[in-house]
């Protein structure tokens, strides 16, 4: 059986991690190279660093800190914000980033996910799909921050980027996103039973059940948590630790 991973992310606006509620009312929380090592520390088994600003800005991932992040960091490091063709990515790996993320670029030109897998490799290309519930059973995609409407099925979404040369989707609910009430069980269920590439569940982690919750009910490879970790509530080891006593296997 694959184990199961635990990822702490790293939302980061003008170079500082932060965290908000459902996308809103950002809190300064520290600086991404520390935190990242922190976390390795802890026992996480990769770091995702998402420039949440990058598309609304409309300009390029923060590389400096990128780099700063990366140097110290011997476990994988996912990087998204602000990618938008085929240069951003290779710039963002050779940064030093292990996957590349991408949400708004591959709505506006999905080939780009296809393009991106065939100079790089699929293993290293992440399709990011924040998605908000419309009506029962349908969750739309958003884009730039959660702040545009796609206008596009979220499941059927996440079916074509596995199509077109997705390695993983990062799955983030904004209903549920920081709001410490749980991951969005429905949609990770909709989408992790309709994908056979690995789904990373984001959004509503509060507590160590939680993360069993959601392992516990949908076929999701990956927790990404912030708050819990953030704010000192729960060390990485310790939710593993949890998670093993429950008879999740973890590394």
């Amino acid at each position: 059986m694959l184990t199961k991973r635990i990822i702490p992310c790293l939302d980061v606006k003008d170079g500082k991690v932060v965290k908000g509620v459902k996308f809103q009312n950002l809190r300064d929380v520290g600086e991404p190279p520390r935190l990242a090592a922190v976390y390795e520390q802890q026992g996480a088994d990769e770091i995702t660093f998402l420039d949440i600003s990058a598309s609304v800005e409309a300009r390029k991932t923060m590389l400096r800190i990128v780099e700063e992040t990366a140097k110290s960091l011997f476990v994988p490091l996912t990087v998204g914000g602000g990618i938008r063709t085929v240069d951003d990515m290779r710039a963002a790996l050779n940064a030093g980033a292990d996957k590349v993320s991408m949400n708004s670029a591959a709505i506006a030109d999905p080939d780009i996910i296809t393009r991106c897998s065939e100079s790089f490799g699929s293993q290293c290309v992440v399709v990011a799909i924040d998605a908000k519930l419309v009506s029962a059973g349908r969750w739309e995609v958003f884009t730039h921050g959660g702040t545009r409407s796609a206008g596009i099925d979220a499941v059927e979404w996440a079916k074509r980027a596995e199509e077109l040369g997705a390695g993983e989707i990062l799955l983030t609910s904004m209903d549920t996103d920081g709001v410490e009430e749980g991951y969005d069980i429905p949609l990770t269920s909709a989408v992790t039973d309709e994908v056979d590439i690995p789904v990373v569940a984001s959004g509503g982690c509060g507590s160590v059940e939680h993360i069993y919750d959601m392992f516990a009910q949908t076929g999701a490879s990956a927790a990404l948590a912030a708050s819990i970790f953030h704010y000192g509530e729960h060390t990485v080891s310790e939710v593993k630790e949890y998670l093993r006593d429950r008879g999740v296997p973890v590394r």
